[in-house]
């Protein structure tokens, strides 16, 4: 349903904006700062900061402004209210014990990937991961995996407007590779990734169908790179990915 823009809430779109601009890459921001990432300008970012702050969703130290966990209210009852991650966190947990790795669900809002669930067995990443984290799709397995359920034409639309870093040496940031590659994806039916995300992690995703066929989430297991190929980690958990997926799939809608 379109929206008239009489009936939208301008102030209330902008303070959204100003939350997002919190990532696990910047926890801390300035005005300055906040407002280059909001695309905002620097008085309407601090009224908006500053009233976060009087609400108790932000700290302000003077100069930097940090997120609260009171800010967790705004996701928590998203979650909380999704069937997905409640379906999905038991077969997460047997799963997890009985590979020893960690394995995580997402799914995907425009160029990024949202965590719902996970089963943390060790941690392999520079960042603590939890369900509301957030990764760029176009780097991670899941994220390809996603795209290439999302269709040729959003896949390049998203991959066009989003910036493509190379976060690591091996990071591939060509859209023409990255078509290449997430169609490959589609074919195969999963994805691996080496060390594209972050150096010393590799990991593999299948999606998650619904019982039409539908994508519905990716799922996941973060390894650390190196102890070995990419080959023997597709052979060892590849299957009971697909085990997962397979029984899963009765139970998504």
């Amino acid at each position: 349903m379109a929206v008239k823009e009489r009936d939208m809430m301008g102030s209330l779109a902008k303070g959204l904006k100003v939350v997002e601009a919190f990532t696990a890459e910047n926890p801390r921001l300035s005005i300055a700062q906040a407002s280059e990432i909001a695309g905002l300008d620097r008085a309407t970012t601090r009224r908006c900061l500053l009233t976060l702050a009087e609400l108790g969703y932000c700290a302000y130290d003077g100069k930097f402004f940090t997120v609260t966990p009171r800010v967790l209210r705004l996701g928590t009852g998203c979650l909380a209210t999704m069937p997905l991650p409640r379906i999905v966190q038991p077969f997460l947990d047997v799963l997890s014990e009985q590979i020893g790795q960690s394995t995580s669900v997402s799914i995907l809002d425009e160029a990024e990937i949202v965590y719902i669930a996970r089963a943390a067995q060790r941690r392999v990443m520079s960042i603590a991961l939890m369900p509301g984290s957030r990764l760029p799709a176009y780097c991670t397995s899941m994220g390809r995996v996603l795209l290439a359920a999302a269709g040729e034409e959003t896949t390049l639309r998203l991959l066009k407007a989003s910036p493509l870093v190379a976060r690591t040496e091996y990071t591939v940031t060509d859209i023409g590779t990255l078509m290449a590659e997430i169609a490959k994806v589609k074919e195969r039916g999963f994805a691996a990734i080496n060390q594209e995300v972050e150096m010393g992690l590799c990991s593999i995703a299948v999606p998650l169908k619904a019982a039409n066929g539908r994508t519905v989430a990716a799922l996941n297991v973060g390894l650390a790179a190196g102890k070995a190929s990419m080959e023997d980690i597709e052979e060892m958990f590849l299957p009971p990915l697909l085990r997962m997926q397979a029984e899963l799939r009765q139970s998504l809608i």
